[in-house]
Order: structure tokens, then C-alpha cells, then sequence
């Protein structure tokens, strides 16, 4: 069995080495890995560091312009040889070290798709009040509108079969891609699993991206792809 990590990145010029270094580091036994790199066109120098890496089992994809998350992520699936997938953010919030947890209930053929779960009791950085706050509410309304019983829609962590992926067709550019994939993967009645993961999220000062803006957006998308789609 072989595991396709996606990892899209945009000006992460500061962490984006280490990140890889760590991805690639993890140890996963019985499972071949590959890492897809999407350069979401960084304006920060991160095009040229990734320019420099010559890591087996590495492979980088350039936007030539920026086109969000969503996009980038869709680019990475069309690179992807595995039969798992699994999205890894390039911010350092997430630690590869809970791959095996995460991959455990594909692995013993109990789930197609796995959240790694903020809210699940793993360790985590205390902070952003209001943040949090946005993560339930958008969690709950996804709840609602799909019927499933997510902690944590908007997480990172997704891990998946490859034919839960050849089953959709996504379209949002964006961080629409977290509700968007959520609602389809609860339409095509895929067994979803949640695991607890560790969580160093970053403040704004040191280089978050998502804000109040994408909340608004993420509360269209998951009106559209309930009702419109």
C-alpha cells in the first residue's frame, strides 16, 4: 500500500524545509510514501527554496498564479499514485508524528476517511478564543447539513481512500475546500472516523492565513454544496 501526502504551501519560506524534513521522517511501516508539494505562488522566497530540494520521493508542483488552498490541493490529487491520501499543511501546526494514528482505522479496514480532531482531548496550544468559536459553529452547521457528528470539519487533518477522491468532483479555490469535501463525502456515505491529534496553532502575528472573511465564505459553501450542487 502506498500513502500520497499532499502539502500545499504559500509563503512559508521559514518553515516549509522543516516540514518536509519531518513528513519524510515519520516512520511508517509496511507503507510506501510519497510527498506532493503545491507552491501556491509565493511571493516570500518559498518557490526558491523548494527549487534548491532534491529529496527522493519529493515531488513539486508551481502555481503560476495564486489560487488558494483548493486549488493547490486539487493540483496535488492529480499527482497522487497512492492509495491513500493524506493532507499535511506546510505552518507547522500539525506534526506528521500522528500519521499512524491517523491512518490506523483505513488501515484495519474500519473507515475510508479519517478528521484528525482538534477537540478530541490531544495536546494543543491555548489561544484564539474566537477562533475557536468559529471552527464549532461552522463544524455544527456542516453537522446539520450532512448529518454527521464531526468535532472538527474544518481540520487539516483529512485522510482518505483513493476511491472516496475518484468519487467526487471538487471545485472550491479556496479553504470552501473543508466543507465542500466534508458534504460530499457524507453524500457518497463513506464511513468517517475521528482521532484525537496534537495542535500548535499559530496567531496572526506569526503568519495564520484564515480569517473572518473565509468563515463567511465557508458558511456560503456549505449552504451551495447542501442545496445547489
Amino acid at each position: 500500500m502506498k500513502l500520497s501526502i499532499v502539502m500545499p504551501v504559500y509563503n512559508e519560506r521559514q518553515f516549509v524545509l522543516e516540514i518536509i524534513d519531518r513528513v519524510m521522517a515519520v516512520q511508517l511501516d509496511g507503507l510506501d510514501r510519497e510527498l506532493i508539494v503545491v507552491d501556491d505562488c509565493s511571493k516570500d522566497g518559498t518557490r526558491d527554496v523548494l527549487k534548491s530540494l532534491q529529496r527522493p520521493g519529493v515531488t513539486v508542483v508551481y502555481h503560476e498564479q495564486n489560487r488558494g488552498k483548493g486549488a493547490a490541493l486539487r493540483s496535488g490529487f492529480a499527482r497522487c499514485a497512492g492509495d491513500v491520501i493524506l493532507i499535511q499543511d506546510a505552518d507547522l501546526e500539525y506534526n506528521p508524528t500522528d500519521y499512524p494514528v491517523l491512518l490506523k482505522p483505513i488501515l484495519d479496514r474500519n473507515a475510508d476517511v479519517v478528521y484528525g480532531s482538534r477537540f478530541l482531548g490531544g495536546p494543543h496550544r491555548v489561544h484564539l478564543f474566537w477562533h475557536m468559536v468559529g471552527n464549532r459553529f461552522l463544524t455544527l452547521l456542516s453537522n446539520m447539513m450532512s448529518n454527521l457528528n464531526l468535532t472538527d470539519m474544518e481540520t487539516c487533518y483529512k485522510v482518505f481512500r483513493r476511491e472516496v477522491l475518484d468519487g467526487m468532483t471538487l471545485r472550491s479555490d479556496r479553504f470552501g475546500f473543508e466543507p465542500e469535501f466534508t458534504l460530499k463525502v457524507a453524500r457518497g456515505g463513506w464511513r468517517v472516523y475521528e482521532v484525537p491529534i496534537s495542535y500548535h496553532g499559530r496567531d496572526y502575528t506569526e503568519g495564520k492565513k484564515i480569517g473572518w472573511k473565509d468563515g463567511v465564505s465557508a458558511v456560503y459553501t456549505i449552504v451551495k454544496f447542501r442545496f445547489f450542487d
